[in-house]
């Protein structure tokens, strides 16, 4: 910063606030004590900070702020690197949508400030604080990882979180050194406190990944990962071998994947996670599912589907057999719309059964089938089987090959009402994926009774939210039809996302876009006839009104549900 000492003391003797002798005395005095110009001013009284800022604030045409009298939160922290803050002397204060707030020490070096702006992605507005200042603020925001650890683990109550089979450490015969060693009990404490914080925060995903000088943990929530903590590097083996024996895991085995699960209490609740290892350059990554019962929205009728949709949806599960196919990619929110609908079916009179890889929700009533296939139990093993149960619905978890999906079809048109998932981009284009997997275009017609293809789209923040106009003729280049534009003349309402403290980047929580294709009989004759996708989603659209997930979207964000960046996000052009 040398430099910059030198350009306020030409500040200084410009704005008369002291000779350009005393100034060059006062140089020479912090430069053989290895101090900061304006830390000697100050000790010497031949300038107050607030004339230092005052100074520096007038020149550069940028606000003073006065740090001691400002509580900066450790959430910002996350904004910018420790090495970038420290090296560039500067201190994030406050993130807002795509604007940054930053105090720095010297507001002349653009430079640096253009390495910020491209670093973060962000628009800066700066204000300017003494160096001194910035300095106490970075070495307290910054704490030294290991000082991070011990103040997350201070007043931490490890009776809140504890093994729901407390015999899993005792029943694993090999222990790794390092999960034994003196600092094991700090570990178990650390990942302890890290699912407490993840399922009080209710997120989906725990993320503990190891990198070259450090590890990550990060969650996942509204389906975006969020960096939380960064554990020392010396825990990493650790708290994997701690991970490991709680999933019942080979902890000597870091070679190859792992699978595996446990279950947690929380006070009274009880949570179920599913674990996966998987060998990268640095270790071990470790991913846990969070599976809690309590946050899967059973009722059908608390979807939120649009009202066709529901339509569709609801005659489907009212149906004695056939075939009811939920698509989308992973975590789009399919296994909570056919539990929706098992528990909707669901009764005394009823025999379900379910064959799943693995079993994520437990259901009272419902008889679950775990998927081995180290055992030799197949999607298309467990299906046969079932067969011979007398059963008069059945949850195939997901329909993989050709084996399976010619068995559910069997199934659905002998008296069952088959219900599954597939990987597809939308409703139509399921109809020649099942083709290709080798199903007649007849069996397909015959069997179907509706396809349901299902993304999750964020919900914009109630809390800072911003009304936007968004003209016509752009919504109509979006994908929104006419019709609906006219149906909600002068009642849309549409909002930007912003960020605030209380939402991710303007989004909290997430809601389910849904679009149904219904088998009648036009569109039974148009498979058969083997229509093209493209004929039969136009079809679908112009004849049957089906409703297309960018329309749904594009509905939710005329009610100010969403917003249209986060519909064009997840949703394809029509």
């Amino acid at each position: 910063m040398a430099s910059f000492d030198k350009k306020l003391s030409s500040l200084l003797v410009k704005a008369g606030c002291v000779t350009k002798e005393q100034c060059e005395e006062f140089l020479a005095q912090a430069q053989s004590g290895g101090k900061k110009l304006s830390e000697v001013l100050v000790e010497k009284q031949a300038v107050t900070k607030h004339d230092l800022l005052g100074v520096i604030a007038a020149e550069s045409n940028t606000p003073p702020v006065d740090l001691e009298k400002i509580k900066v939160a450790d959430e910002v922290s996350q904004i910018l690197p420790e090495e970038v803050a420290t090296s560039y002397g500067v201190v994030p204060l406050d993130k807002i949508g795509d604007f940054l707030t930053l105090a720095v020490v010297n507001p002349f070096d653009v430079l640096k400030l253009d390495d910020i702006r491209i670093i973060t992605g962000c628009e800066l507005r700066t204000v300017v604080a003494l160096e001194s200042q910035v300095e106490t603020v970075l070495a307290e925001l910054y704490k030294s990882v290991e000082g991070k650890v011990d103040e997350i683990l201070d007043g931490f109550d490890e009776g809140d979180v504890e093994l729901s089979e407390n015999k899993q450490e005792a029943e694993s015969g090999d222990m790794d050194l390092a999960a034994v060693s003196d600092g094991a009990a700090p570990v178990v404490k650390m990942i302890n406190k890290i699912i407490f914080d993840a399922v009080t925060s209710k997120v989906s995903d725990i993320h503990v990944e190891p990198f070259e000088h450090k590890v990550l943990v990060r969650f996942r929530k509204d389906g975006s990962l969020l960096k939380v903590f960064e554990p020392p590097k010396r825990l990493q083996n650790s708290m994997v071998s701690r991970l490991k024996i709680m999933s019942k895991l080979d902890i000597a085995e870091k070679r190859k994947p792992q699978d595996g699960k446990f279950q947690m209490k929380l006070g009274k609740q009880k949570i179920d996670f599913r674990v996966s290892t998987l060998p990268v350059v640095w270790g071990e990554k470790v991913v846990l599912r969070i599976l809690d019962s309590s946050n899967l929205a059973l009722d059908i009728h608390d979807l939120g589907f649009e009202t066709k949709c529901m339509e569709d949806y609801l005659w489907a599960c009212a149906q004695p057999y056939g075939k009811i196919l939920v698509t989308g990619p992973t975590g789009s929110g399919k296994s909570t719309t056919l539990y929706s609908a098992i528990k909707h079916i669901s009764s005394p009179e009823i025999n379900i059964v379910t064959v799943e890889d693995p079993v994520e929700y437990t259901m009272e009533g419902i008889n679950q089938v775990p998927i081995s296939n180290a055992r030799g139990l197949t999607f298309a093993a467990a299906l046969r089987s079932i067969l011979r149960q007398d059963p008069d619905v059945i949850l195939l978890g997901e329909i993989r090959d050709k084996e399976t999906i010619e068995i559910a079809t069997k199934a659905a048109l002998t008296g069952h009402l088959v219900l599954s998932t597939l990987h597809t981009n939308d409703a139509p284009s399921t109809i020649t994926r099942m083709i290709d997997m080798g199903l007649d275009p007849f069996m397909v017609a015959s069997s179907v009774l509706v396809i349901a293809a299902q993304r999750l789209a964020k919900r914009v923040c109630k809390n800072c939210r911003e009304p936007i106009e968004i003209p016509t003729e752009r919504l109509v280049e979006l994908g929104l039809p006419q019709v609906d534009i006219e149906a909600h003349e002068g009642e849309a309402t549409f909002f930007k996302a912003v960020g605030c403290s209380k939402c991710a980047n303007g989004y909290k929580g997430r809601f389910a876009l849904l679009e149904t294709l219904r088998m009648t009989e036009a569109i039974k004759r148009l498979i058969i006839a083997g229509g093209s996708v493209i004929e039969l989603k136009k079809f679908a659209v112009e004849e049957e009104g089906m409703i297309t997930l960018r329309r749904a979207g594009l509905r939710n964000a005329m009610r100010g549900v969403t917003s249209v960046e986060e519909v064009l996000r997840c949703t394809m052009a029509d």
